[in-house]
This record gives C-alpha cells, structure tokens and sequence, in this order.
C-alpha cells in the first residue's frame, strides 16, 4: 500500500519484493523468448529460473490420480454437505493435495470466492471500464514484468499473461479504492492466474484480501507487523534455539517473514512445495502460513551444525532470503507443517497478548484482528449463521434455533441430533479449540433438551 511512517522500516522488505533485476530488467523481449521457445518449460510452465523444477517430482501412478480426481469430483457436487459434516475428511485430502486438474476449481470452493463470482455477474466487467486512480496504475504498469518472470504466461512483456495480471490489480484498487494497490498482491494474483480465468482470479484475490489475510495489504502493514510479533512468540515455543538466534542479532521478524506471509511463499519455496502450501492454506487459513514459516526457521536455524554456518546477522539473512530447495523437499515439508502443534486456538491466543502489548506500547490499532476467518469452515459457518440471520434473525448461540413457538418435537429433536454430531466432529478434530469448551456445549445442550420437551408438554 502506500507508504506511512509506520511503514518506512519494511519498505526495503517490500522493493525486495519487486525486483528481480535492479536495472528492471525481464526474460521478456522477443528474440530472447524465441531463443527460450527452443527449451521446454517444466510441468508447471516455468522455463527456468529458480522455481524450474528439474526432471519430473514422483509422478503419481496414473489409476491413483484418477481415483484422488473421482472423489474430488464427488466432494464438489455434494460441497456444501461435505464441508459442513466431514469436513476433517476435506481436510485430509486437501493435505494430500488437490489434483492439478482440479485445483482451480477446489481454490475457488474452499475459499467461497465461488459464491461471490456467481453472485456478482457482470462486477468484474464494470469495474474494468472504471478509470481507475492513475497514481496505482502507474505503479502495477511498473509491476508486471517482474512477477514470475520465468514462467510461460508472464515471461513476454505485454502478453496476455501481464495484460490479465494488470486487469485483476487494477480492478482490485477500483473495488477497494481505500485500501489501492500493495507490491505483494501481485504475485498472489499471478499464482491464481496461472489457475483460472481473470474474472474468477479476481474474486479469489478478493477472498485472501479481506477474509484470510485482512489489513495484509493496507497502507501501515500493521496487520503483518502484528502477525511477525505472532510469529515471533511462537517461535520461541517451537524452536527455542532459532529464537535466541535471531534475538541475538536482533533480526525482526518483519525483515525476513514479510514476503513469505505476504506473498504467501509463493516467491520462496520451490514450485510444487508452493502449491501444496496453497492447497492447505486455502482450506485451513492463516494457520497454515505460520506453521510453513515456523517449519522453515526450524529447518534453516534448529540445529547446532546450522546455526555454525550463520554466525552473524548478515549471514543469517542471507541464509532466510535464499532458503536452499533441497532443505524444502515437498513432501517433508507436508508433513513437518501437518505434525506441528500450532492450532488456531493457540494463535488466537497469542493475538490477544500482543494487540495488548501493542496498545500499551503504540496505542489503538487501524485495523481489527477479529476479521480474520480461519479457512473453509469459518467461511462456512459464517456464512450459515448470516444467512440464518437474514432470513428471519432467529436466535442463535449455536447456529440457528429453531424459533420459538408450537415445535413439532421431531425436528427439534433431529436439529439436537444434528448439533450433537457437528459437535463430536468438532471435539475429535485434533487442532479445534472445542476440545476446550465441550463440556459447556455438552451443558447447553441439556437445557436446549429440557426445554424442548418442557415446550412440548
């Protein structure tokens, strides 16, 4: 976003995000592509450069991605029901990752943005014929060549791939006018184009901006300050000796995890772990951005052995910004980020302490913490308790109560039923903050039964 004083200690953290070259310089004019069509781009479209992955990752047997894309094919006819009562299965196998064939429409379903482009017809249309604020034009214009400059769709200056990436940012700045044009949603819109069309590119860049990642792209970046303070106290839990490392020399976390959470490790892990990530990410939230980031500090700064070949700051941030691929294999990667006991709840917790510590240091905050919705089942149960709302404001401190009045007892039986299961499902669910608070549910519950059977006589 634009730059405010708070700001001016990251703006070197966020020009690193836009260069590639210093001169500005990309792969992108003709008679370079031409000597670069001769080459062939990876499975991913990327004709080299640091993300280019060499030979093919273990590709999976032909009649087991079939198998992964039925049941994904199935999950999306029935999507609604699949997230509300087997959600932990959607997790899992969003865990294993999306089927490439299917990933555009999985992204677009797990993030809701769905929903907003079918609800909007036409929105994206009459936001491109909008002038736009000439000042943020400018600034993308400058932008484009350098996302993803080795990539098949962005590597030819003016091509359709940079025309798009310009259409979605431009319209963003037009649909949030307050809130303009920030360098790091550049490659985020670019990772969802490689995906989809620009129209629903743009809805799902809406959806990470204002429900995942909200405040990430306003002018301050207090949000991710926040969450580097976050970040930080929980490193201390997971890596104690990471922690003491970098508070030694006095490396704060906005000067290395900035473009990470920003960008959403879509510049700093190799191609394939990228997806993966953006699989989870979608489905889990934020969360998943932390514990990616916490598993990489570990990686690069939990040992003795590592920490010897980092003995100053200079050398430390170095070692962050040029994270080696082959400490980041995809599937360890996975499964470090899925093992590590960092919940929501924990994070939620954290949160409160620092907007405290915050307060008593810098006072208010611009922007509210509580926006934040972690993942598809937030969204989801968001949106059932609005629509319960708006369609008749029934009371509601656990969902939506059947209304009061002459109940049959048979649904209010079933819709306890009901309440019971989502429940048992929430309390098993290993990283949900129920586990807390089940025997209060368990306590309500029993007075919701006594009354239905007290109204029914």
């Amino acid at each position: 976003g634009a730059k405010s004083p708070s700001a001016s200690m990251m703006s070197g953290t966020l020009e690193s995000l836009s260069g590639i070259g210093e001169d500005g310089s990309s792969i992108g004019s003709d008679s370079e592509i031409n000597g670069l069509a001769v080459r062939r781009t990876d499975k991913y479209g990327f004709l080299g450069g640091t993300q280019y992955s060499e030979g093919s990752d273990k590709d999976i047997r032909v009649d087991v991605a079939r198998q992964r894309e039925m049941k994904w094919l199935d999950m999306f006819n029935n999507w609604d029901k699949w997230v509300s009562r087997r959600f932990q299965k959607v997790k899992l196998r969003c865990r294993k990752g999306i089927p490439s064939s299917l990933r555009a429409k999985a992204w677009q379903l797990l993030s809701n943005s769905k929903e907003l482009l079918d609800s909007n017809p036409g929105r994206f249309e009459e936001l491109e014929r909008e002038p736009g604020d000439p000042k943020w034009l400018d600034i993308i214009e400058k932008d484009l060549h350098r996302q993803f400059p080795f990539h098949e769709m962005f590597a030819a200056r003016g091509g359709h791939g940079q025309q798009d990436l310009f259409r979605v940012l431009k319209a963003y700045t037009v649909y949030r006018p307050e809130e303009g044009y920030c360098q790091a949603q550049a490659p985020v819109a670019a990772v969802l184009l490689m995906h989809m069309p620009a129209e629903h590119a743009f809805w799902c860049l809406v959806q990470i901006c204002e429900t995942y990642l909200p405040g990430y792209y306003s002018a301050g970046l207090e949000a991710i300050q926040l969450d580097g303070e976050i970040f930080f106290s929980l490193l201390r839990r997971v890596c104690p000796m990471a922690y003491r490392h970098l508070k030694k020399f006095k490396i704060d976390p906005i000067l290395y995890m900035t473009e990470w959470f920003m960008c959403v490790f879509s510049r700093t892990l190799p191609w394939a772990s990228v997806l993966r990530v953006w699989d989870m990410f979608f489905c889990e939230g934020v969360k998943i951005v932390f514990r990616v980031g916490l598993v990489l500090l570990k990686q690069m700064l939990g040992s003795v052995e590592k920490l010897r070949e980092v003995q100053g700051m200079y050398e430390t941030m170095e070692r962050l910004r040029n994270i080696p691929p082959e400490s980041i294999r995809e599937d360890l990667l996975v499964q470090e980020v899925v093992s590590l006991a960092v919940t929501e709840a924990l994070i939620e917790r954290e949160c409160t302490i620092q907007v405290r510590k915050w307060r008593e240091s810098r006072g208010e905050l611009t922007h509210q913490p509580g926006r934040r919705l972690n993942g598809t089942r937030a969204i989801h149960e968001h949106k059932r308790r609005a629509s319960a709302i708006s369609s008749g404001g029934s009371f509601s401190f656990l969902g939506s109560i059947p209304p009061p009045g002459p109940l049959r007892a048979s649904s209010s039986l079933c819709y306890l039923i009901q309440q019971v299961r989502g429940l048992v499902a929430e309390w098993t669910a290993p990283d949900h903050r129920a586990v807390y608070s089940f025997g209060f549910y368990v306590l309500i519950l029993w007075v919701m039964f006594f009354l239905v059977v007290f109204i029914r006589h």
